[in-house]
């Protein structure tokens, strides 16, 4: 099978997804994160909040509901990437929000879509006082797991000492052959005051910061659930994620989905009839190519894309047009998730085909 990506023809070849042209050949890896909106089992976790997601709470989470949010979401967990990967490869690594605990993570890779690529994951019970965390799947073929760490947020204001809330779940591994770090995180909600994601945007600046220090050689990829677009405080000033790749200094990361949501109006959210574009994937300078030159002699980044399909989206009444989600107005809508995934490619120059 081949595909076009600008002048480089696509093919097959060992479990990734090739290109040759002049006799160099790349190998492509997508890069997904997606929020899977209250992926929660129908049983009460101690010293949660999660009332709301059982038997006899308020969306009558039952196990038929429950079965069909897992088959739902592997249904597009599967789809993710695919437009540029083969059918049966798919994202290297997915960076998931909002599941309750490693139980649903079982459940949800044990699905036969997820199973046949033999997708695992990493998981670390948080804080979070609904029971919410991030989580990252990953197929092993593409990326191998060195560390697993949950980086605390850190409130900064004394009288929230005792609030707590998702941390920064950061898996650093081996992709292409190279030290690649992924920081999944879902920052403070849109009814915190913005001080709380800015909060979020500078403790992610002081990790980044750190693991460059660790290893001034790391490929970093931040994302999650910002709760903010592009353009807010938490990601453009606090972050320093750039519009552009010519703005991008060497403390800055880039942020490829500032020109989607403010030229063309495009994201993953919907409010109110508008669009929102919270779920994003930031990279560092070392994943781009700065100077105007196409090396990619080591792994760079290629293009991006809002993923969604037809039967992800409501196709009728009050809400046509928004993704479809589980559920709306008190109403189980079988759907999806309230969010669309992004997804990046990444892209490396492999030895020269004889």
């Amino acid at each position: 099978m081949k595909r076009k990506i600008s002048l480089l023809l696509l093919a097959l070849l060992l479990g990734a997804f090739q290109t040759w042209a002049q006799d160099k050949k790349f190998s492509v890896y997508a890069v997904g994160f997606y929020n899977l909106e209250n992926l929660f089992d129908t049983c009460h976790d101690e010293g949660k909040r999660d009332y709301e997601f059982l038997p006899d709470g308020t969306y009558k989470w039952n196990g038929r509901k429950y079965t069909h949010k897992l088959h739902n979401l592997a249904r597009v967990l599967s789809d993710m990437g695919t437009d540029m990967m083969p059918k049966n490869i798919g994202c290297a690594v997915i960076g998931v929000s909002e599941v309750e605990n490693a139980k649903v993570l079982d459940d949800l890779t044990a699905q036969p879509e997820l199973a046949a690529r033999g997708y695992k994951y990493c998981h670390i019970e948080g804080p979070d006082r609904r029971g919410v965390d991030c989580a990252m799947l990953y197929n092993p073929r593409l990326f191998t797991v060195r560390d697993v760490k949950l980086v605390p947020y850190v409130q900064e204001l004394e009288k929230d000492s005792a609030f707590y809330t998702r941390g920064f779940l950061t898996v650093s591994g081996t992709m292409a052959g190279e030290h690649v770090t992924v920081v999944v995180n879902h920052l403070p909600s849109r009814f915190s005051g913005s001080f709380y994601r800015e909060s979020g945007g500078r403790q992610l600046r002081v990790l980044k910061d750190s693991l460059i220090k660790d290893d001034p050689n790391v490929k970093i990829l931040v994302m999650g659930d910002m709760n903010d677009d592009p353009m807010d405080k938490s990601m453009a000033e606090s972050l320093g994620a750039k519009r552009e790749i010519k703005e991008v200094g060497d403390s800055d990361m880039y942020n490829p989905w500032w020109n989607v949501l403010a030229k063309e109006g495009r994201g993953t959210l919907m409010y109110n009839g508008a669009w929102n574009l919270f779920d994003q994937i930031i990279l560092s300078p070392s994943l781009l190519c700065r100077d105007g030159k196409k090396d990619y002699s080591t792994l760079k980044y290629l293009k991006h894309q809002i993923f969604r399909r037809d039967y992800m989206i409501q196709q009728d009444g009050k809400y046509k047009g928004s993704p479809l989600r589980t559920h709306a107005g008190g109403v189980w809508l079988d759907g999806f998730s309230d969010h669309l995934p992004t997804i990046v490619y990444l892209v490396k120059e492999q030895n020269s085909v004889k």
